[in-house]
């Protein structure tokens, strides 16, 4: 019988598509893949550092599997793999005996080796976080979970070192991949049936083939339009800094790069914006956005902002406020600022700002995003927009739900059957983060 694996993974669209390529990596070396943590040989956790009390959730998380495990007679395997994994190495063994290997974020290649020695050869713990070079993947690994949206990793690791981050600690530094090892899986995810692909990387639009001198990411968004069976194209996560005239053109002249563009802003004071080492100003981020909306007429524009900062005084979250109203984003993720291990702001910065303020600011901030996207949302209903319908509904039957080009999230009554299918749909009905709607036209 063969041995069963079960992979959770947290955070960012990498990770997840990281614990689509564990998962590809076990089934490689025979494992099947289980949703029961009583039944599983291996559980592997793909962790994510990003945000304060990821160790603790960690730590919560490998107790539930302890005790599922334990109530159906099972002790298997467990590894953490992730940012968390890369950034505490050993230090985790110390903490949780539950542990038995730990795979740093550039070792992941290694996993099925190290559980195969825990199983049988040397029990006992494995750890793994040396850093190596290659970021490449055989094609066909990956264990796609999402029939209509495929993920592409086009660059492993940051170069930019903002003070709040601690992604290039973690993921380690830029490391570009071929365009032609990048065309041949998206290839093989639009042959397997995957209509959208979502280009990954810590700063995707910073993008340089290693193997082609002409092509930078506005070029590499024209060959992915090029490949057959590809209908829409998304990517995550770009930096202002490295939004170009070039990247705009290519949103207006192909039609399947969505309507959307995240453009991470991280506060709206220019002071601020320099202790986080951000490398714009206030004023140069609203230019960029004017000039996105006078190029690509009608795109939606989402961000990142942090509130509470070292240093971040009243009139500094006063400025986020009105860049905010400004701005007037599709969809906000904010979030209030908590050191990390090994960042410059957690080594030069006190945090200054204390709870009760910081929460103060959050909420605030969050209500002014909810009135605003409850605004632009309104202002739909009664236009007919085009989605692709990319999942089904968990709680109701019938209800489906897919995104417009806008990124805007949109439920419908429909038929399971139409899943990864492009519906044109009048919106009926708005709330603050989905609007409703109902089908005008089916693709046949």
């Amino acid at each position: 019988m063969a041995r069963k694996y079960l992979v959770e993974a947290y955070g960012c669209q990498m990770n997840i598509h990281d614990g689509e390529r564990l998962a590809g990596l076990l089934e490689s070396a025979g494992y099947e893949p289980t949703i029961d943590p009583g039944d599983a040989d291996v559980i592997v956790v793909n962790t994510c550092s990003v945000r304060e009390r990821a160790e603790e959730r960690l730590f919560t998380r490998l107790g539930e599997f302890r005790d599922a495990a334990r109530a159906a007679g099972n002790t298997p395997v467990i590894a953490v793999t992730g940012c968390v994994a890369q950034q505490e190495g050993e230090a985790l063994l110390k903490r949780s005996r539950l542990i038995d290997i730990v795979v740093g974020t550039q070792r992941v290649k290694q996993l099925p080796m190290l559980v195969n020695r825990a199983i049988d050869e040397q029990p006992g713990p494995q750890v793994d976080i040396n850093p190596h070079e290659d970021v490449s993947f055989p094609l066909g690994l990956a264990r796609r979970g999402d029939p209509v949206k495929a993920y592409v990793n086009i660059i492993e690791g940051c170069n930019e070192f903002c003070t709040f981050c601690v992604v290039p600690y973690t993921r380690g530094h830029e490391r570009m991949r071929p365009v032609a090892e990048i065309l041949a899986e998206v290839r093989e995810a639009a042959e397997a049936g995957h209509r959208e692909i979502q280009l990954l990387g810590q700063i995707v639009n910073h993008y340089q083939a290693p193997d082609d001198a002409a092509c930078d990411f506005a070029v590499l968004l024209e060959r992915v339009h090029g490949v057959a069976g590809v209908d829409r194209i998304r990517f995550a996560s770009p930096h202002p800094r490295h939004v170009t005239g070039r990247l705009l053109d290519a949103y207006r002249s192909l039609p399947k790069v969505a309507r959307h563009l995240h453009l991470p802003v991280q506060s709206g004071s220019t002071r601020i914006l320099a202790a986080m080492r951000r490398r714009y100003s206030r004023e140069r981020y609203l230019d960029l956005i004017a000039e996105a909306r006078a190029t690509v007429p009608g795109i939606a524009l989402s961000t990142d902002m942090i509130v509470g900062f070292p240093g971040e005084s009243t009139a500094d979250f006063d400025d986020t406020l009105s860049l905010t109203a400004q701005a007037r984003f599709h969809s906000m993720y904010s979030f209030k600022y908590s050191p990390r291990p090994r960042t410059l702001a957690i080594k030069r910065l006190p945090d200054d700002v204390d709870e009760p303020e910081k929460t103060r600011r959050i909420v605030a901030l969050q209500a002014l995003q909810r009135e605003i996207q409850s605004d632009l949302h309104r202002q739909s209903v009664g236009r007919v927009e085009r989605i692709l319908i990319d999942a089904t509904s968990r709680r109701r039957l019938e209800e489906l739900s897919g995104r417009t080009s806008g990124n805007t999230v949109v439920n419908l009554p429909g038929d399971p059957s139409w899943l990864g299918r492009f519906a044109d749909v009048r919106i009926t009905a708005a709330g603050p983060n989905s609007v409703r709607g109902e089908v005008v036209e089916l693709e046949a």
